[in-house]
């Protein structure tokens, strides 16, 4: 009885010893966000790959689309 106790813990800590190693591997560099993504969908005043229009655009968004007390005026 001892020995199959035994036996299961021996197995039980070496399947720990199987894990394979986990590294962050980027396959591809991040651009920046006012670059665009190539899509045809897009807001009709942005000009992708102008950083200031982009800034205009979500200065634009959080004034009048996401604050709530211009909205319920």
């Amino acid at each position: 009885m001892k020995r199959i106790i035994f036996a299961v813990i021996m197995v039980a800590g070496l399947a720990a010893c199987g894990d394979k190693p986990q590294e962050l591997t980027a396959s591809k560099q991040d651009s920046a966000a006012f670059t665009g993504t190539g899509k045809p969908y897009v807001e009709p005043d942005w000009k992708p790959g102008d950083k200031a229009s982009w800034e205009a655009q979500l200065k634009a968004r959080s004034e009048y689309g996401q604050n709530d007390y211009t909205r319920m005026n």
